[in-house]
């Protein structure tokens, strides 16, 4: 062996790594040379997501956040003589002694009560069309054909239907049943307007589920029929758990919905009456504002109205999931 060979590897092993690394970086051999490549794919890689979603974020911020905020503070500022002046939660205190406004929150108490049927009667129908029974492609159709009209048409067709001298009342006095006042009675009033609304938006819900049972595992009903299950269990042990996402989802918008949505309904079927009993929040907010000439006060209730839906979606929401943990 030669020396100068032996001291050639004797010199480069006497050398310290980062003289190593530093010539294999200037060589560009090594992970040095690419780093600060990967540090920056890294870095616009965790930016994406954010850049995707700012545009939609900017969107909520601007029409919707900030004139949220704009109305809550507009609601603790006067009407009428005091316009402008801040007055606190006197508009909140007015609401309260309001029986009108005490109605409307009332009737939210049964909007909350009927839910349930609101969101069984589409995943029921739903259900049926999934399983296929005959046909299923022209019920599909039918169910989601109110969905397209207006709520002022919707209207107008059941003043006809549920008139008090109506085909409806026709057919009920022909079996002998009597005529009801479907319109005119404070206690039936309300629940004719809902089942009304139900009718007209359960097309969309229809269609959610629909959706939802599509990422349904078909094997799982197979199975559920192979070991006998009748309807209602293979309802109750596999369609529910397995559309429980779906199921959220609907509870919360079909309940935003009967809030925010039956205001065409309403002002075209019984105009907040008969003696206010079919008043809602969204309607009083809007006799406050356009008869009463009271922006501030509907302010105060566009509030309680927002804080009511927060409430009452993170309520459903918790309830469901937890529904769905133990199942």
């Amino acid at each position: 062996m030669s020396p100068i060979g032996s001291s050639g590897r004797v010199a480069q092993a006497g050398r310290p790594d980062g003289a190593l690394a530093g010539e294999a970086a200037v060589d560009g051999r090594g992970p040095a040379s690419k780093s600060p490549r990967v540090r920056n794919g890294r870095r616009a890689e965790r930016l994406a997501p954010y850049v995707l979603v700012a545009p939609a974020v900017l969107i909520i911020v601007v029409l919707r956040l900030w004139p949220l905020g704009l109305g809550v503070n507009f609601s603790f500022t006067g009407d009428g003589e005091r316009n402008g002046a801040t007055v606190g939660f006197d508009n909140y205190a007015e609401l309260i002694d309001d029986p009108l406004f005490r109605t409307a929150l009332r009737n939210v108490g049964w909007l909350v009560l009927l839910l349930p049927v609101a969101v069984a009667i589409p995943g029921l129908l739903a259900t049926f069309i999934y399983l296929r029974v005959p046909g299923h492609q022209i019920f599909r159709s039918v169910y989601f054909f109110p969905a397209v009209l207006s709520p002022v048409i919707i209207g107008a067709i059941f003043n006809l239907l549920l008139a008090f001298d109506g085909p409806l009342n026709a057919v009920l006095g022909g079996s002998g049943l009597g005529p009801v006042d479907w319109l005119g009675d404070p206690d039936v009033a309300m629940f004719t307007v809902v089942g009304v609304h139900i009718w007209a938006t359960s097309g969309m819900a229809l269609v959610v589920f629909l959706a939802g049972f599509s990422t349904l595992d078909p094997a799982l009903l197979d199975a559920a029929r192979v070991d006998g299950a009748s309807l209602a269990r293979m309802i109750w042990h596999v369609i529910i758990p397995g559309l429980s996402r779906t199921i959220q989802f609907v509870v919360v918008t079909t309940m935003i919905g009967m809030l925010t949505s039956m205001f065409g309904l309403l002002y075209v079927m019984t105009s907040g009456g008969p003696e206010g009993s079919t008043y809602l929040p969204e309607y009083y907010i809007w006799v406050q504002q356009g008869q009463m000439s009271s922006p501030a006060l509907a302010s105060a209730a566009s509030t309680v109205l927002f804080l009511v839906m927060l409430v009452v979606g993170l309520l459903q929401v918790g309830l469901l999931r937890r529904a769905g943990r133990e199942d």
